[in-house]
């Protein structure tokens, strides 16, 4: 099975639906979720920490959005030096914009003309959480995770993105130590916009791979 980073055209583990690449959502109580819940209630009696905690804990993760994200990608389309510091450290070059990335490793690999990157995790569901927000459902799905690697071009039509033959296609597989980022191509005719308005451009899914930056704004990132 083609693996990281060179896979061409042809954390934390959870299962849900996925429109295009899949279908097994499952809300049954399974081994894991049990020995979360049962863990968690364990250490709230002990008074390691309390409900309130986990609940704001939740809803901190909950409110994190890819606006992070698309702020990185945003000023590497208009700052060239910071765009050559983000593609050689990912996490040292979100901190110069005040980002803090708490994955241990942030690769970020570059769409070109002739090159297109997708990102998946096989094994969980490994996902830069703190630029990006929470994963959508479709990428920790089973039938994506397995999909991306076997068939990336029959996944990525399912998006809606068809690549010509004569560009390389990669899949980048995420692990519990690196995460990647899609820096995608800056969209043609975006010359006069600002870092702020070129943002806008950005969204979660072509910092993942399955789509490309969109042309005009849209109205979340997320």
């Amino acid at each position: 099975m083609p693996h990281a980073n060179h896979s061409q055209g042809g954390g934390e583990a959870h299962d849900h639906d996925h429109g295009p690449a899949s279908k097994d959502h499952d809300d049954r109580l399974t081994y894991y979720r049990a020995m979360e819940i049962a863990l968690r209630e364990i250490l709230i009696g002990k008074g390691i920490f309390t409900a309130d905690d986990v609940r704001r804990a939740v809803e901190a993760m909950d409110s994190r959005t890819p606006e992070n994200g698309a702020r990185l990608v945003a000023r590497a389309w208009t700052d060239p030096a910071f765009k050559t510091r983000l593609l050689t450290n990912g996490k040292s070059a979100a901190a110069e914009l005040g980002i803090k990335v708490g994955e241990a490793q942030l690769v970020v690999i570059e769409n070109r003309s002739n090159l297109h990157n997708l990102v998946c995790c096989t094994l969980c569901s490994c996902y830069p959480r703190s630029i990006l927000g929470q994963p959508p459902s479709w990428y920790i799905s089973k039938a994506y995770r397995a999909r991306a690697v076997r068939e990336p071009r029959a996944v990525l039509a399912e998006f809606g993105l068809t690549l010509p033959d004569d560009v390389e296609l990669r899949v980048h597989d995420s692990n519990a130590d690196m995460r990647y980022l899609v820096l995608p191509e800056r969209p043609a005719g975006t010359e006069g916009m600002s870092e702020v308005e070129l943002a806008t451009l950005v969204t979660r899914d072509s910092m993942i791979g399955v789509a490309k930056a969109s042309s005009v704004p849209v109205a979340s990132v997320s």
